[in-house]
């Protein structure tokens, strides 16, 4: 596995994704108001945003560098963002995706809060998507390890 260094992007920095994912040919954008994170190696390899929403957060824009795909880049990112918040995380992602997702501790998601459940209604007109959520109860809580009851 890849050695990175995963930190949240603050003030003038947070520019920096949207760099990326233009060097690497995506139509992603990062969330103006959610937090963006990064995974670094010898530079940006992967980013992401995390959106408030309800009593947790949306996790939108994952994007890791083709170049590393299949080295963790995901996990050590996607664990390292969510380790610093509370409640559930919800996502959504092509159905060739939730594999991905699942081993990361995701299932799918039975309810969605309004402002995403409308979302994902008006998205799926035109691509087919899958709702997915990580429960997670405090902060530096480990998917399956929730402390709630």
């Amino acid at each position: 596995m890849i050695s990175l260094d995963c930190t949240q992007l603050i003030g003038a920095e947070r520019r920096l994704l949207d760099h990326f994912y233009r060097q690497q040919g995506s139509r992603m954008r990062a969330d103006n108001e959610g937090q963006l994170w990064v995974a670094r190696a010898s530079g940006i390899v992967a980013g992401l945003s995390l959106r408030p929403v309800d009593d947790g957060h949306w996790l939108t824009g994952l994007f890791v560098a083709p170049q590393l795909r299949g080295q963790g880049v995901a996990g050590q990112l996607v664990n390292a963002a969510l380790a610093q918040t509370q409640g559930s995380t919800w996502l959504f992602c092509h159905p060739e995706l939730v594999a991905l997702y699942e081993r990361l501790g995701f299932e799918h998601a039975a309810a969605l809060p309004q402002a995403l459940a409308s979302r994902l209604s008006r998205y799926q007109r035109s691509k087919p998507l899958v709702a997915l959520v990580r429960a997670q109860s405090s902060l530096a809580s480990s998917p399956g390890n929730s402390t709630s009851v």
